[in-house]
């Protein structure tokens, strides 16, 4: 048996094999009006297709807990009554072809506010339904950036809030994982760097107050969630500069997560800085992943370039990785879970419209 069609369980969730899909934003959502915020036909097709596919697990696109964690005006929500409703149509379909729906849970922060990357991403206004960005510290992200407002510690409470109200329109919503994002740059990412964090408060400073939010955010998602399914948890393993967060601070934070209830750490690096130069090539984070998997007992998901079967087989057999997230190679080929099973000899579900593709 191929070790990337082995079945994968965490909790009383099994995963039917370790080809999962990451988080790629759309940004085709409705800027405003009563569907802002929901999936829609877009929607369906894009995650349909990677489900008949053989995907074992996909994890929706960044879905903002509030209008302004929005990373676009275009983004998905999970605020209201109305986008829980519409994204009941995707999990079904998906649990309905085997593949287990995840979605993750995320706030833009100082990187809200900005346009679809194909109309150049940069910021935008009022005029253009944006927003004004909030973050850890007035700081922005590069000179085209507004300088974003700095959250009060009344305002960080109600994010927490707003996380636990969106992880419960998740389980409503037929989802059978949630991932919480701490990666990229966003609001998550932001308070655990010292790059981006220089708060004086409870929230700043050591790395048990840049990890305070975080892991209260955590905490009020695992106690909504419930206990038989998996909480993941993505982080930029390293901010590729001297004076953000590292590689060794992922190996410490992951400890804590697994204390505080994550089953799974999806490692992917950087974001959190413009113009940094990342030494970029075939599995080129797989390494941050091999070592948390290594050194804590905490199971990881590795991405970052990872394009072939051969490849992510080699990732899973050395031991370096649990499962692996492919981004752009499922864009390109949305059957490429059953393509790759017929390359490795593995098993995987194929809707009975396709067995004569078999």
């Amino acid at each position: 048996m191929s070790a990337l069609f082995e079945s994968f369980t965490l909790r009383d969730v099994t995963i039917p094999n370790r080809v999962w899909m990451p988080p790629m934003c759309q940004y085709s959502a409705a800027p405003e009006g009563p569907s802002t915020g929901a999936p829609h036909d877009w929607h369906f097709a894009h995650y349909a297709a990677r489900a008949t596919g053989g995907t074992g697990l996909i994890v929706v696109e960044a879905t903002a807990v509030s209008p302004e964690g929005r990373i676009s005006p275009y983004d998905l929500g999970l605020w209201n009554d109305a986008q829980t409703e519409a994204f009941r149509r995707i999990t079904r379909f998906l649990r309905e072809q085997g593949t287990v729906p995840a979605i993750q849970l995320a706030h833009g922060g100082r990187k809200a506010s900005t346009d679809r990357p194909w109309k150049g991403g940069g910021p935008v206004g009022p005029d253009a339904y944006g927003w004004a960005p909030l973050a850890p510290s007035a700081l922005a992200f590069d000179a085209r950036h507004p300088v974003p407002t700095e959250l009060g510690v009344d305002d960080i409470q109600d994010l927490v809030g707003r996380f636990a109200d969106a992880a419960r329109r998740a389980l409503a919503a037929g989802f059978e994982v949630v991932e919480i994002h701490g990666a990229h740059g966003y609001l998550i990412n932001e308070f655990l760097s010292p790059h981006s964090n220089h708060r004086t408060d409870a929230y700043g400073g050591s790395y048990e107050n840049r990890t305070r939010f975080p892991l209260e955010v955590v905490d009020a998602v695992r106690e909504v969630w419930p206990d038989d399914k998996p909480l993941f948890f993505r982080i930029s393993a390293t901010d590729w500069l001297d004076d953000g967060w590292t590689a060794d601070d992922t190996v410490r934070f992951a400890a804590d997560l697994q204390t505080h209830g994550v089953d799974l750490l999806d490692v992917s690096t950087g974001g959190n800085a413009a113009g940094v130069r990342i030494p970029t090539g075939p599995g080129y984070q797989v390494p941050f992943a091999a070592r948390v998997k290594a050194e804590t007992s905490l199971p990881v998901a590795a991405v970052g370039l990872i394009t072939d079967a051969e490849q992510a087989e080699k990732i899973l057999v050395n031991g370096e990785a649990d499962a692996v997230l492919l981004g752009r190679e499922l864009l390109r080929n949305p059957s490429f879970a059953r393509l790759a099973a017929r390359e490795l000899g593995g098993e995987v579900r194929v809707p009975e419209q396709y067995h004569r593709s078999i």
